[in-house]
């Protein structure tokens, strides 16, 4: 079985207009083409014709059963009207997770002004996805998505889950080591490359990540992510194929870590 615990139905060719139900069945049909057996959606951080709000995201994948929504929320542009709404979302079990974008915006994790979006996560018993280290944009501020600054929110929220976007990518290093000391800490393994891996690229992350997974043991904080449609599933089926990991710890990656933590249904799939 195959989980993704990240993917997108944002527009990236913003020269013309695709419909969200013209991205969703690429996503369909990409997962099918690759025997991948659920992906989460992650909204963005702010709304245009490009980027689907979580509402119209949440509506679009209604009957598809093998998609769930984690909501983006916007640091600089959230109200409360947003989050009374995501709550909703919440109650009625139609979201898995939120989503924060620090260095696409100018705030750091452990900002006070969040301490509401964490509580409401701790409240659900839901994880809190973080982007973290290079940006796709070259206006991102990277200086904010450095992964050393979820410790101060996992150390002051130890009830909350999190997860590490990226392995913190160029700083996998530090986010190796936030990951083995604070046990409510996780990471995916999404957006390291854009399009396919070149193969010293592939075998560049290769030792990284068995390096980390070394220092940080048994890899129950490690999930499976592509950040399609920026990097291409097939070859990130290749590369999780490379890793030298015995078959047990593969599965933990890729799908039993995230149904344990997103508690997705795999006996529905």
């Amino acid at each position: 079985m195959i989980i993704d615990v990240h993917t997108h139905i944002n527009n990236y060719h913003e020269d013309r207009v695709v419909s969200l139900e013209e991205c969703l069945n690429l996503l369909t049909e990409t997962m099918q083409e690759n025997k991948v057996d659920y992906s989460l959606v992650l909204s963005s951080y702010k709304v245009n014709e490009h980027r689907p709000s979580t509402k119209k995201v949440v509506e679009a994948i209604s009957g598809r059963d093998n998609l769930g929504v984690v909501a983006g929320i916007s640091y600089l542009n959230y109200t409360h009207r947003d989050l009374r709404e995501i709550s909703e979302f919440l109650d009625e079990g139609l979201i898995k997770g939120l989503k924060l974008y620090p260095g696409y915006e100018p705030f750091y994790p452990n900002d006070k002004r969040l301490q509401v979006v964490y509580d409401m996560a701790v409240e659900y018993d839901i994880p809190v996805m973080f982007h973290s280290g290079d940006t796709y944009s070259p206006t991102g501020r990277i200086k904010y998505s450095h992964p050393i600054h979820i410790d101060d929110v996992a150390v002051d929220f130890p009830d909350l889950k999190i997860v590490i976007c990226h392995v913190g990518n160029p700083w996998i290093k530090d986010c190796m080591e936030v990951v083995y000391k604070n046990k409510n800490v996780y990471s995916d393994v999404s957006g390291l490359v854009l399009g396919n891996f070149s193969y010293k690229f592939e075998r560049f992350m290769k030792n990284e990540l068995e390096e980390m997974i070394t220092y940080a043991g048994n890899p129950q904080y490690l999930l499976y992510g592509t950040d399609w449609p920026i990097s291409n599933m097939h070859s990130y089926l290749n590369f999780m194929e490379q890793l030298e990991l015995p078959e047990e710890k593969k599965e933990l990656i890729l799908w039993k870590n995230a149904a344990d933590l997103f508690k997705i249904d795999v006996s529905k799939l």
